[in-house]
C-alpha cells in the first residue's frame, strides 16, 4: 500500500511537471492565432490607408480616389475570406498558414516597384476607371491574400464543433480590433513619422517574418530559400528603380511636398506641388512675378483694396506657396495679412524654400479654415481670398452657405470674399454651385477670368467674388494704373449675361447637409488624364 501511494505520488509529480514547464508553450499557442489575425488585419489597413497617399501624387485624393481604394480593398478582403475558406478545408496546415502570410509579404512588397509602371499603363483612360484600375492592380492581391488569413487561422483553432460559434466570433473581433488599430497607428503616427514607402516596406518584412515564425516556413527549406530569393529581388528592383525613394521633399499628414525649379519666360522659379499638382511658380528675387491668370485677377482685386485702404487687412484661405501674401507684403507694407494653411509642413516649405523670411510680417494659423474662421475678429477683413480649391480635391466644408456666412461675418462693410474655382464654363456644375451660394450670402457677386470669353467649354480656373458693396471695372482699372501696374488682366461677366447663363441650367444651392462637390466636377475629372 505505502509503495502504491508512493507511486501514486510519483505520477501525480511528473505530469504536474511537465505542465508546468509546458504553460509558456501552451500560453503561446493560445494566443498566437489571435496574434495573427490581428497583425493580419492591421496589416491590410496599413495598406489601405497608405494606398491614398501613395496614389495622390498620380491621380490626386478626391471622393472617386478614396472610393476605388475602399472598394477595392474591401472586394479583396471578401474574395480572399472566401477562397480561404476553400483553402482551409483543403489544406489546413500551419504550412499553408505561413504560404498565405508568405505571399502577402511580396504583393504588399510589390506595390512599390509596380506604382511606376501601373500609373502609365493607364494614361489612355478617363480618371475615373483609371483611379479604378490602378488601385485594383496595386492592391487587390494584397488585400485578397490578408483576407484568407483568418479563416485558415479559425480552421487550426477550431477543436470542437461545439465552440465554432465562441473561437469564430473572438477571432472575428480580434481581426476587426486589428483593423482598427492599422488606420488609427497609420493615420496618427505612422505616415507623418516615416513615410509611405518605408511604412509598405515594413508591413512586407513584417508578414515575412510572420511567416517564417507562424507558418513553419523554416521547414519547407526550398520553398522557405526561395522566397527569401524573391523578397530580396523584388527589394532589390524597387532599390535600383528608386521605387523604395519617396519622390516627396516632405511627405505630411495632407500632402506630398516637391519643390522643384523650372524656367519659365526667361527667369528661374521654383514650384511647389501638392500630390500632383503644381500650385504656385514663386520668384524668389521678384514677389510681383505670377504665373497663373488667377493670382493675377487676385492681384488686380487686392490692388483695388490697397488704393482706397493702404492699411487693408486681408485673410487668406489656403497658403501653397504664399505667392499672393509675399506680393502684398512686399506692395503693402502697411497692411495686416493674416494666412489659414491647414498643413504647417507647407508653412515650413515656404520657409526653407520659397523665399518667406522667418521675420515675416504674415501671420499663419496652422488650422482647417472652417474650425479658425469663427475664432477671428468680426468686421476685421477688408478682404479674403480662398485659394483651397483645385480640380482635383476641394475641401467640400469650404464651399457652403454656412461657410460663406462665416466669412461675410468677417468682413468691413465694404468687404470682398474672391475664391479660385476649377470648372468647365458650360458642361461644369461646381461654378454655377459656387455663384449661386455666394448669392445666397452676398448682395454683389462677379465672375472673372483673365481673358476667357465665356464661350470655351474647357478646364479653366475662374474667380468669383462675393462684395457688400458694388464693384466697377472702371475702379479695378484706375487702381492698377494708379499703381503702375498696368491695365487689370482680370475680365468681368456683366451682371445680365452672369443671370442668363445661370438662369440656362438648374443650380444647386451648397449646403452643409447638401455638397455633392465631387459629382459636380465629373465633367472635369473625365476631360482629366
Amino acid at each position: 500500500m505505502d509503495n502504491g501511494t508512493t507511486t501514486g505520488t510519483t505520477t501525480t509529480d511528473e505530469p504536474e511537471s511537465r505542465r508546468q514547464d509546458g504553460m509558456p508553450r501552451r500560453i503561446a499557442a493560445t494566443i498566437s492565432p489571435y496574434f495573427i489575425v490581428f497583425s493580419a488585419s492591421a496589416c491590410g489597413l496599413i495598406i489601405e490607408i497608405v494606398a491614398s497617399r501613395i496614389l495622390a501624387p498620380t491621380v490626386g485624393v478626391s471622393l472617386f480616389t478614396w472610393t476605388s481604394i475602399i472598394g477595392v480593398v474591401l472586394a479583396g478582403i471578401s474574395i480572399g475570406n472566401y477562397i480561404g475558406g476553400i483553402v482551409a478545408d483543403r489544406f489546413p496546415s500551419r504550412r499553408t498558414l505561413g504560404l498565405i502570410l508568405l505571399g502577402a509579404a511580396l504583393t504588399s512588397l510589390s506595390v512599390l516597384p509596380l506604382l511606376a509602371l501601373v500609373s502609365g499603363l493607364y494614361d489612355a483612360l478617363h480618371i475615373v476607371p483609371r483611379i479604378l484600375l490602378i488601385t485594383s492592380t496595386l492592391f487587390l492581391a494584397p488585400s485578397v491574400i490578408l483576407g484568407m488569413v483568418t479563416p485558415v487561422v479559425i480552421k487550426l483553432r477550431l477543436r470542437s464543433l461545439e465552440q465554432t460559434g465562441n473561437v469564430v466570433g473572438k477571432i472575428y473581433a480580434v481581426s476587426t480590433a486589428g483593423s482598427i488599430f492599422g488606420v488609427f497607428i497609420t493615420g496618427f503616427v505612422l505616415i507623418q513619422w516615416i513615410g509611405t514607402r518605408p511604412i509598405l516596406l515594413g508591413v512586407a518584412v513584417f508578414l515575412l517574418l510572420m511567416a517564417i515564425a507562424f507558418g513553419s516556413l523554416w521547414r519547407m527549406r526550398t520553398v522557405g530559400a526561395a522566397a527569401l530569393a524573391l523578397f530580396a529581388g523584388i527589394a532589390s528592383i524597387g532599390i535600383a528603380g528608386d521605387s523604395l525613394e519617396s519622390e516627396c521633399q516632405v511627405e505630411s499628414n495632407y500632402f506630398c511636398i516637391k519643390v522643384r525649379e523650372r524656367e519659365i519666360d526667361g527667369r528661374t522659379v521654383r514650384t511647389l506641388t501638392l500630390d500632383q499638382l503644381i500650385h504656385s511658380y514663386v520668384d524668389l528675387e521678384d514677389p510681383a512675378f505670377f504665373v497663373y491668370g488667377y493670382e493675377k485677377i487676385f492681384a488686380d482685386i487686392a490692388t483695388m483694396v490697397g488704393h482706397s485702404k493702404p492699411r487693408f487687412s486681408a485673410l487668406f484661405i489656403g497658403g501653397g506657396g504664399y505667392t499672393m501674401p509675399r506680393y502684398l507684403e512686399h506692395a503693402y507694407p502697411q497692411s495686416r495679412l493674416e494666412v489659414i494653411e491647414i498643413d504647417p509642413a507647407v508653412t515650413q516649405v515656404a520657409h526653407e524654400y520659397l523665399g518667406m523670411p522667418r521675420g515675416t510680417s504674415i501671420i499663419t494659423h496652422n488650422r482647417d479654415a472652417r474650425l479658425k474662421i469663427p475664432e477671428l475678429q468680426p468686421a476685421g477683413y477688408d478682404i479674403v481670398i480662398g485659394d483651397a480649391f483645385n480640380d482635383v480635391s476641394v475641401p467640400y466644408h469650404l464651399t457652403t452657405l454656412e461657410f460663406n456666412e462665416q466669412v461675410k461675418r468677417l468682413l468691413t462693410d465694404d468687404g470682398i470674399y474672391v475664391v479660385n474655382v476649377v470648372d468647365k464654363f458650360s458642361s461644369g456644375g461646381f461654378l454655377r454651385a459656387v455663384v449661386t451660394t455666394l448669392q445666397a450670402s452676398f448682395p454683389h457677386v462677379y465672375l472673372f477670368t483673365d481673358g476667357n470669353d465665356f464661350e470655351a467649354d474647357t478646364q479653366f480656373t475662374f474667380v468669383v467674388a462675393g462684395a457688400l458693396q458694388p464693384l466697377a471695372y472702371a475702379d479695378i482699372y484706375f487702381a492698377s494704373h494708379a499703381a503702375e501696374r498696368g491695365d487689370p488682366d482680370l475680365v468681368m461677366m456683366p451682371q445680365d449675361e452672369l443671370q442668363a447663363w445661370l438662369a440656362a441650367k438648374p443650380n444647386t444651392l451648397l449646403t452643409d447637409d447638401y455638397v455633392p462637390v465631387d459629382n459636380l466636377l465629373i465633367p472635369v475629372y473625365l476631360d482629366s488624364r
